[in-house]
């Protein structure tokens, strides 16, 4: 491997991570709006995309840079009862659809995290939160897969490569996460 390589395409990505600038401004301005109206920010996404679903929930919930009020947000990945018990006796593709179904309401936002845009547990937790009335965002690669044709807000990061859309998408969601917490 050549780190120093490594290095520059990681640079060259975040340089034209810049041109979502409108987007990510977009996303926090919806998730102010939902918490405002009592609302909350429900996170799904697999893999490596649960784990950021999990860390930006507990940047909400805890905090990011400031102490302040909690902030309410969820992650669905994180029950895991409720996420066997769905898997086993629905489907796997079913494991977030069900969740919002249960859980979400009209002032809620989800924001689904995919770095192909086509985890079919995705787009159906998308289509479920858009039938309820609930904002949609999808954070994926500069692709956007199948999942750019349903989210409400797209923020499609300038990679194909997963590993530097992670990090591209865990940046933008720290960034949407000081943008709330400035403003609540």
């Amino acid at each position: 491997m050549n780190i120093s390589k490594e290095i520059d395409v990681i640079i060259n990505n975040f340089q034209n991570l810049k041109k979502s600038e409108t987007e990510i401004q977009k996303i926090a301005k919806v998730c102010i709006e939902s918490i405002k109206s009592g609302g909350k920010i429900m996170f799904c996404g697999n893999g490596g995309s649960a784990a950021d679903a999990q860390h930006i929930a507990a940047e909400l919930v805890v905090k990011y840079k400031k102490i302040r009020k909690g902030i309410p947000a969820i992650a669905l990945t994180t029950d895991s009862s409720i996420l066997t018990a769905i898997g086993n006796d629905l489907s796997a593709e079913s494991i977030f659809e069900r969740q919002i179904e249960a859980l979400g309401n009209k002032e809620d936002v989800l924001i689904s995290i995919s770095t192909s845009g086509n985890s079919k547990n995705i787009i159906n937790a998308i289509k479920t939160a858009k039938e309820k009335g609930i904002k949609t965002i999808l954070l994926t690669g500069a692709n956007g897969g199948e999942g750019k044709n349903f989210a409400d807000i797209l923020l499609k990061v300038p990679s194909e490569i997963t590993n530097n859309i992670q990090e591209m998408h865990i940046a933008c969601a720290h960034m949407i996460c000081a943008i709330i917490e400035e403003n609540l």
